[in-house]
């Protein structure tokens, strides 16, 4: 892959990761609740979901699935209803009064494999992220060159940009969190996220198929 090419793709990924979406919301959410370093197990989930994307698309599989209006319904649904699913639990999650030093989780039994889990599920189930890919990759591959390592700098790539903003949207959140010590503040935090959730939810159903 020529520098000029890469260069490019590094600056659309910051801008890409920059734009709200869904993973924003959610190290947001888990930034107010459990601060940055708790936050990194939900980060490496998105992380891992949005490995799946690129890969899915790079090697021409998200291709096939745009291609088959089932296929892309069936993944645009199940994705929609995870994103409501969890913006229901994030709005109805119970709050309690909050000591001096302990997080302001609004689900604090959340273990590190399920925030690993929430993370990696909002970002496979993103039908955007495979429209993306597919539309956008292409324009970074050269077909007279290996395919594997081309699609290895991407990934490196995407992933190291994308860390870098989701840990910068948490730490901006955590911030926050001496001034939504009160329950009545951290009932407004959860209906908050959650109506942006649920919304970004029923916005998947509007995406289209490329083509």
């Amino acid at each position: 892959m020529d520098l000029h090419l890469w260069m490019a793709y590094f600056a659309a990924m910051w801008l890409i990761a920059l734009s709200p979406g869904s993973g924003a919301v959610l190290s947001m959410s888990h930034g107010l609740s459990y601060g940055v370093r708790r936050t990194s197990p939900t980060i490496l989930g998105l992380q891992l979901g949005l490995a799946v994307v690129l890969l899915v698309a790079g090697l021409g599989v998200g291709a096939v699935l745009l291609a088959s209006s089932t296929a892309f319904l069936i993944v645009k649904l199940l994705g929609a209803a995870y994103l409501i699913w969890l913006g229901w639990r994030q709005w109805r999650a119970p709050v309690a009064a909050a000591d001096a030093t302990g997080p302001l989780a609004a689900e604090a039994s959340l273990s590190v494999g399920q925030r690993v889990l929430r993370g990696f599920l909002t970002n496979v189930t993103n039908p955007k992220g495979i429209v993306f890919m597919v539309a956008v990759l292409p324009q970074f591959i050269d077909p007279k060159r290996p395919l594997a390592l081309q699609l290895l700098i991407l990934l490196v790539t995407t992933l190291a940009v994308d860390v870098t903003v989701m840990h910068g949207y948490a730490w901006l959140a955590s911030r926050l969190q001496t001034l939504l010590r009160s329950v009545r503040a951290r009932r407004n935090q959860n209906r908050v996220f959650g109506s942006v959730l649920m919304l970004m939810g029923a916005s998947l159903a509007l995406v289209k198929r490329v083509g």
